[in-house]
């Protein structure tokens, strides 16, 4: 059979951990080759696909809404340790990095992710229901940390151009996390039946016994959670490996620089996406609103006080600010999500809106 299990996991998962970090020590200081490259984008894919399985196996073993915060938190953790390593080796070129990737991420999970899941879900399922505490809260936090972290140093003047100075980002990423660290307190303790899916109908509960597992042992979460974290090491290290490639293409192309913080965080995201996706399937759209609006806060709330830290070590400047046309497109992701939460229902129209923004914003991100 070829979806053996083994140990409770499927065998493709356990495989793919140890080859990408073959792969990783195959590649690591060496000019790739077109074969090389092949293999290192494909063990790159590869274990951000299983890093976000294995946290999936964590998630299910804990339940909701810790499922979502762990899988959001090994998301961030591949992000983070992607710019920061992105940035060590890129000097001043990668000054605009860690904001370019930050938006990016926010505007994949608030238009993109969550524009596919109501899409999709409001296809099979016509009219989809999620709890409007839970969501309008999340957004919230978003927009007050998007605001204070990436447009925020846009205006201010200590520093020359978008930038925060030292005391400024210092209080930006305290601030950063903790709004986090609050949301999280009420997600997982204070309100957390807030963030449970809305209950299901009797034809959505036939069709959940069909696909939902039972929950793994605490043995095969405990293997899950180690291959996660050499997982983590493998994505961090094949990324700077094939950094220079890819900002090589990228200019290659005439695109600008910011293209390679858009594709950071698309690699990065993707598997989350397919989980937001499945979820709606199942007409649990609570559990996909979970998933991008809790992954863009753990984006900026954890790697802006990761990124400030980092720049006390990194030699280059750490640029902010966001432009004009970003500001203006966070501006429209913010009133359109608000309109799309405020009801506690989804629908087609309200998908379509989200990924025509999300269409807008990777068409700028080639063509400004």
């Amino acid at each position: 059979m070829t979806n053996s299990v083994v140990h409770g996991l499927p065998r493709w998962s356990l495989a793919v951990p140890p080859l990408a970090f073959i792969v990783l020590l195959l590649s690591w200081g060496r000019d790739l080759g077109a074969i090389l490259l092949i293999l290192v984008c494909a063990g790159l894919g590869a274990a951000v696909i299983a890093a976000v399985h294995h946290a999936e196996v964590v998630a299910h073993r804990v339940g909701e809404p810790y499922g979502t915060l762990i899988l959001a938190l090994a998301v961030t953790i591949i992000e983070v340790a992607l710019i920061v390593t992105l940035m060590a080796s890129g000097g001043d070129k990668a000054a605009y990095l860690a904001r370019d990737t930050v938006f990016a991420a926010v505007m994949i999970t608030c238009n993109g992710i969550l524009g596919i899941a109501l899409v999709v879900g409001s296809l099979k399922h016509h009219v989809q229901e999620f709890r409007v505490h839970a969501s309008s809260g999340a957004l919230a936090v978003m927009t007050a940390l998007v605001t204070l972290s990436l447009v925020l140093p846009t205006f201010t003047t200590s520093a020359s151009g978008p930038r925060f100075s030292g005391p400024q980002l210092a209080f930006a990423g305290v601030v950063s996390l903790v709004m986090y660290g609050v949301f999280v307190f009420v997600q997982t303790v204070r309100h957390r039946d807030y963030f449970l899916p809305v209950e299901p109908t009797a034809t959505d509960l036939e069709e959940e016994e069909e696909h939902h597992a039972a929950a793994p042992s605490s043995k095969v979460a405990l293997v899950s959670l180690g291959l996660l974290f050499v997982c983590l090491v493998a994505v961090v290290g094949l990324a700077k490996t094939v950094s220079p490639k890819l900002e090589s293409a990228v200019e290659a192309a005439g695109a600008p620089l910011a293209v390679v913080g858009v594709v950071i965080a698309l690699l990065v995201l993707l598997p989350e996406t397919v989980a937001a996706v499945r979820a709606a399937l199942r007409n649990r759209l609570q559990t996909s609103v979970n998933l991008a609006l809790g992954s863009a806060l753990a984006s900026i709330g954890l790697t802006i006080p990761a990124i400030g830290v980092a720049s006390i070590w990194l030699s280059g400047p750490l640029v902010l600010g966001l432009g004009a046309k970003e500001i203006v497109l966070f501006a429209l992701t913010v009133a359109v999500s608000t309109i799309t939460l405020a009801t506690g229902k989804a629908t087609l129209l309200q998908g379509a809106v989200h990924l025509m923004v999300f269409s807008a914003f990777l068409f700028l991100a080639v063509s400004p």
